[in-house]
């Protein structure tokens, strides 16, 4: 009898659970987006889709712009041994070398710095007794201070610095006062 009874209980919670299972499906079927909201669903998309498709052409466009800029730093970086070895040869012809070849020598110099300068290569100024600052700086050694103004401070520059259209592409070797 109880087993009869258990079954008749599952057999009605079965047809109840049928039944809310049907009333839900009605439900759902005649819940259809009404055509504003489709368009809505729609114009929202699209809003959507053209501003991610603006961002990515504005990010494309940046990037190329960035390497074009970019785009001969390796070569500005190899000039920079040529353009050193030009201002240590102007140094020992103005010591030891006459004056017609020093102008000739300087001539080419200033041409070729003229040339580098013009595609965005540019020297640091740096001099002695200016603030050490690691983002434009290398410190190749301390000595200590001649004066007490100068601790640390730049106290001589050994190797000049460059940047490229303003990001640095050698440091500037110093020595610094402690």
């Amino acid at each position: 009898m109880e087993n009869q009874d258990i079954n008749e209980e599952s057999i009605n919670n079965q047809e109840e659970n049928n039944v809310q299972n049907e009333v839900v499906a009605e439900e759902n079927v005649t819940a259809k987006p009404s055509p504003e909201e489709l368009l809505a669903e729609e114009k929202d998309r699209y809003i959507r889709l053209y501003a991610e498709f603006e961002n990515y052409k504005k990010r494309t466009a940046k990037e190329k712009m960035e390497f074009f800029q970019y785009a001969n730093q390796d070569l500005m970086i190899s000039m920079l041994g040529i353009l050193d070895d030009f201002e240590r040869a102007l140094k020992e012809i103005a010591k030891n070398g006459n004056s017609s070849d020093l102008q000739g020598v300087e001539l080419i110099y200033q041409k070729f710095k003229n040339r580098l300068t013009e595609k965005g290569l540019k020297a640091m100024e740096v001099r002695a007794g200016d603030t050490f600052n690691v983002d434009f700086h290398e410190a190749i050694t301390q000595i200590p201070a001649p004066s007490e103004d100068l601790k640390g401070k730049i106290v001589d520059v050994i190797e000049t610095g460059y940047t490229l259209s303003d990001k640095v592409i050698r440091f500037a070797k110093v020595v610094t006062g402690n």
